[in-house]
């Protein structure tokens, strides 16, 4: 764990020693943190509210409904807004803002822009010298 991280008394994180926060990370109330695999959040990242971080799922296609999991890799100055998803296997690059009720499948591997929706499509560009000032 990095230093300046705020976690709310709210936040529930499952395996916490597959989980790492880089440098000023707040990570708000009511996020869930499912660490079945690795999970990084990067420097300057805000995890608001409600948010859902799951590293595990099933294999609905195999009888045995076999367990699945795979790392997230959240990037620096990330900010996954109120309620938003992301699933395992996913990566998310930096500077990225993910709407708010949000839903991240598949890795996000453009900087700097604005994701909405379900499933996440760009809907803007960040500015990136307006944050790094």
């Amino acid at each position: 764990m990095g230093t300046h991280v705020h976690i709310t008394g709210s936040t529930k994180i499952w395996a916490p020693w597959n989980l790492q926060i880089g440098n000023y990370v707040g990570i708000g109330e009511g996020v869930n943190i499912y660490c079945m695999d690795k999970i990084i959040i990067g420097n300057y990242a805000v995890v608001s509210q409600g948010t859902h971080l799951c590293g595990g799922s099933h294999n609905f296609n195999l009888p045995n409904f076999q367990l699945i999991t795979a790392p997230i890799n959240i990037g620096n100055r990330v900010w996954l807004c109120a309620d938003s998803f992301v699933g395992l296997g996913v990566s998310i690059a930096e500077g990225s803002v993910i709407g708010a009720r949000a839903v991240v499948a598949k890795s996000i591997n453009e900087p700097w822009a604005i994701w909405a929706g379900i499933p996440v499509k760009k809907i803007g560009i960040r500015d990136k010298k307006m944050v790094l000032q």
